[in-house]
């Protein structure tokens, strides 16, 4: 008998690192294919961008209508059309590779980097773009983990800039190494607090975070509306404008002007490993991510829901305040009535595209970033709206937050999705 036991034992043996094998490569091929949706949409989207381009443009309807007796020409006319548009994008984003050439030439040759600084200018500008959305984005990815859907990003942006260009023009007498911190927390605290709100709301009284957060953003609108017209703020001309803050609480700028790359870009790339450690290296990481993903069994397991819950939205809110502080710090230096472009409701996007992930919202924040950058000179060079970038945009997030719709075009086999990527639905 004992010989009998033995043999099974043996046999059996093997199977267990087998089956671990197959776990190893299912995981990574379902990791592949999380990096594959995404790219993909993104392709999908520019094509699709490319047909609007076709379609918008004159002598490409006019060249469509004559295909018949030239339909060689039509197509060189629309692949034109095509190719101009973006390559002006690319350029506007980037910069002209050509003139980046002749400016490496010239420093090399006379050593004035002037002309290169300017031949870079375009990217160092679609670095500074993108660096309010990777705080924005940041902040609605760690909701997100939290099973927590965060809308309110943009009020809690408005409520970091406040804060911080209040410190940044009322003290004066500091240091730089004092001011410019104080300021940055200060933006910080606010966005935190304007985030804990709705958090403590949804962990005490189950009211839904999407709906209070919505409400505060108009809280933080019509705040900043009353503070700089008629309230504290207000200037003595009447300009809805705050005083310019004290130069000891400015971001420092990286290159002199006309660039406008400041340290703000390196502290979203360090806040961004930060909140990957704190997610993936703690336990209070660890809690929020067992609170997105099954709250029940972190309940059962000990974890307190309603801190986790209140601290989740903190911390949402400190990262959205933190983007509002870059702008104020790094590039306004001054508060201007309505002076968020959208980044916190962009930031809802970006955090879908880089799968909640920080290293995925760096990148998705670069991807609009150079969007943004270079839809202006898309515009003044080819004609094309720079509304198109919001199409592509737009089609970008419909492709991601329906992955079907791309594995359906690219006949791709459906993954295991990651639980707690995506905030719970109405009824949690």
């Amino acid at each position: 008998m004992n010989e009998k036991r033995e043999s099974s034992q043996t046999t059996e043996a093997p199977a267990e690192p087998e089956r671990t094998g197959v776990r190893r490569i299912l995981v990574r091929v379902g990791a592949v294919q999380s990096m594959l949706v995404p790219i993909l949409a993104v392709l999908t989207a520019l094509v699709i961008g490319a047909l609007i381009i076709a379609a918008s443009n004159a002598d490409v309807r006019a060249a469509w209508g004559n295909i018949v007796s030239n339909p060689v020409g039509a197509l060189s006319i629309t692949w034109l059309a095509v190719r101009d548009a973006y390559v002006a994008l690319f350029e506007g984003a980037v910069g002209s590779p050509a003139r980046i050439a002749q400016a490496i030439g010239t420093l090399r040759s006379t050593g004035e980097p002037r002309e290169l600084l300017e031949a870079l200018r375009p990217f160092a500008e679609s670095l500074v773009i993108s660096t309010p959305y990777i705080f924005a984005g940041l902040a609605v990815a760690l909701g997100f983990r939290g099973g927590l859907f965060n809308i309110g990003a943009e009020g809690q942006l408005f409520a970091g800039g406040l804060a911080s260009v209040y410190v940044g023009y009322s003290i004066s007498g500091l240091p730089w190494y004092i001011h410019l911190p104080l300021a940055l927390l200060a933006g910080i605290v606010a966005g935190a607090i304007w985030g804990a709100i709705p958090g403590f709301l949804k962990a005490r009284t189950g009211a839904h975070e999407v709906i209070n957060t919505i409400m505060m953003n108009y809280v933080a609108f019509r705040l900043t509306d009353y503070l700089l017209q008629g309230g504290p703020m207000t200037r003595p001309d009447g300009l809805p404008i705050t005083p310019e803050i004290a130069p000891s609480a400015y971001l420092p700028a990286l290159f002199p002007r006309p660039m406008r790359l400041h340290a703000g870009f390196f502290l979203a790339l360090a806040v961004a490993a930060l909140v990957y450690w704190f997610l993936w290296k703690t336990t209070h990481g660890f809690e929020i991510r067992m609170v997105g993903a099954n709250p029940s069994a972190a309940r059962y397991a000990g974890v307190r829901i309603t801190r986790t819950t209140v601290l989740t939205m903190a911390l949402s809110g400190a990262l959205a305040g933190l983007a509002g502080a870059n702008q104020v710090l790094g590039l306004d230096h001054k508060l201007v009535r309505a002076f968020s472009t959208g980044y916190g409701f962009d930031s809802i996007a970006l955090a879908l595209l880089g799968n909640s992930h920080p290293a995925g919202v760096v990148l998705s924040s670069l991807l609009f970033g150079f969007l943004r950058g270079g839809a202006a000179r898309m515009q003044s060079v080819a004609g094309v709206p720079v509304e198109l970038i919001r199409i592509v945009q737009g089609m970008v997030i419909i492709f991601v937050a329906a992955p079907e719709i791309i594995r359906g075009l690219y006949r791709l086999k459906a993954a295991r999705e990651e639980k707690g990527l995506v905030a719970r639905g109405w009824g949690s």
